[in-house]
């Protein structure tokens, strides 16, 4: 399998080559269409004026002229009717002319040669050192007729230009070549660093280090790659708690059942005894159902919402439902429950929704100071409600706050059990709200009590 950086080298020394040749053909129709009939005429110029010379002065010398013609840069072929012929210059390559186009000129025609050479690339039609290659007009000196066939010397006048260009053309390319090698080599190399974080992610190990000091896409996905690294470590962490939690949470209680179990098989204990150590295990029992029951509804609201049954309802009948069945607890711990629960209609699914107001109820009651109060307000914004449940318990810090949602996190991190609980109410509670679109705040001061704000949308 080729790397990245072999297969980027390569397409982009690909693209380099078909962009020249693209170029050069580009170029030579170009040549064909424009540079072709305009170096024709200026070279049929040149030789009519060349001509025009020696007719208005015939005394001078014909051949010294075309001579000094010859030697700024004109290769030059004259021919007369008896076939006596002269070249001056630099040898053509190629010497063939037919006898047609000499007589041709010679009866005052001009020989358009240069816009008629053969279609091929332009290096070969501009260069072709050919007698074909060429442009006649007829010349008269002395009242005799002649054929007088000019081209340009491209050997004399580009003798050091042709050099020049081939090693800029050289240089380019090699250069070319080593900055696609090194830029390559510098666009890949954080990607050879990704593929590494990625196999290090893999393998679990989530301290990873990436360049991310580049401003640009690169740059960004780095940034991105690693806060995606410290989020799978955090939920790597929170799988290791999860599963260290709800081990416990179901160990403890087996462990109870399996100890009560064993006492009750001695038939010395007495009847008050026996029913202490029944009524502990159906405790025990209890808490492991309502662990399951929760456990199975989180997976369920996890999997995907189709399990909600939206219709409308009463919000404020069902929290005073809700009250009603907890009279008698409020009561048993002194504590004083007042509320404001307008009706008001709103939809959404009134089982899960229960859910929430149960959970934050029972958790004002369960961590509220006795002779506590608890407050219960229930308000229409425009197209919200919102309910806040407030109590003056035992209140949350800083740092239990941020984690008050997370799956089996209770304050109480000793896990002295003093407070019941599973750890899951809260995180069902911001689960539901989330998939009503909802939103769910949380103030708190130790020692003072805490609020949560329930922000749902009424329809």
């Amino acid at each position: 399998m080729k790397s990245l950086y072999v297969k980027f080298v390569a397409i982009t020394i690909g693209i380099m080559i078909f962009s020249s040749i693209f170029a050069f053909l580009i170029s030579n129709t170009y040549y064909q269409q424009k540079l072709k009939p305009y170096n024709d005429q200026k070279i049929t110029k040149i030789a009519q004026s060349i001509a025009m010379f020696t007719d208005e002065h015939p005394h001078m010398n014909l051949k010294e002229y075309l001579e000094h013609i010859s030697a700024i840069g004109y290769q030059i072929y004259l021919v007369d009717n008896a076939g006596e012929e002269s070249f001056f210059g630099a040898a053509f390559r190629d010497k063939s002319l037919s006898v047609s186009m000499k007589e041709y000129v010679l009866n005052g025609n001009t020989y358009h040669g240069i816009l008629h050479f053969p279609q091929k690339t332009f290096v070969t039609g501009f260069f072709a050192n050919e007698l074909k290659n060429t442009i006649g007009v007829p010349l008269t000196y002395n009242g005799k007729n002649y054929a007088l066939f000019l081209r340009p010397d491209i050997k004399l006048l580009f003798n050091e230009m042709h050099f020049l260009f081939g090693w800029l053309l050289a240089f380019t390319i090699i250069l070319s070549i080593v900055m696609v090698v090194f830029s390559t080599k510098y666009l890949v190399k954080p990607i050879s660093k990704l593929t590494t974080a990625t196999k290090s992610l893999s393998n679990g190990d989530f301290n990873v280090e990436l360049d991310i000091t580049r401003h640009d896409e690169l740059g960004e996905l780095s940034h991105s790659f690693l806060r995606m690294a410290r989020k799978l470590e955090q939920m790597d962490d929170i799988r290791k708690e999860f599963i260290s939690n709800i081990s416990h949470d179901i160990q403890s209680p087996l462990s109870n059942i399996k100890g009560y179990t064993n006492l009750l098989e001695n038939e010395s204990i007495s009847l008050e005894e026996r029913g202490q150590y029944v009524s502990i295990i159906n405790d025990e029992i209890r808490r492991l159902s309502t662990l399951t029951k929760q456990l199975l509804l989180l997976a369920s609201l996890d999997r995907n919402d189709d399990m909600m049954k939206k219709k409308p309802f009463n919000v404020g009948q069902q929290i005073k439902e809700l009250i009603r069945n907890y009279q008698w607890l409020l009561s048993e711990k002194g504590i004083m429950l007042s509320y404001s629960l307008p009706d008001t209609e709103m939809i959404g699914d009134p089982s899960l929704l229960n859910t929430v107001w149960d959970n934050l109820l029972t958790n004002a009651i369960k961590y509220n100071k006795p002779d506590g109060t608890i407050e219960i307000l229930l308000e229409v914004k425009g197209e919200s409600i919102v309910v806040t449940f407030k109590d003056t318990g035992i209140g949350l810090n800083h740092t239990e706050i941020e984690r008050i949602f997370d799956r089996f996190y209770r304050a109480d991190t000793a896990r002295t059990r003093t407070i019941e609980g599973t750890g899951l109410g809260l995180s069902i509670v911001w689960t539901i709200i989330k998939l009503h679109d909802g939103h769910i705040n949380v103030n708190s001061k130790e020692k003072e009590g805490t609020t949560f704000i329930v922000e749902l949308p009424v329809n």
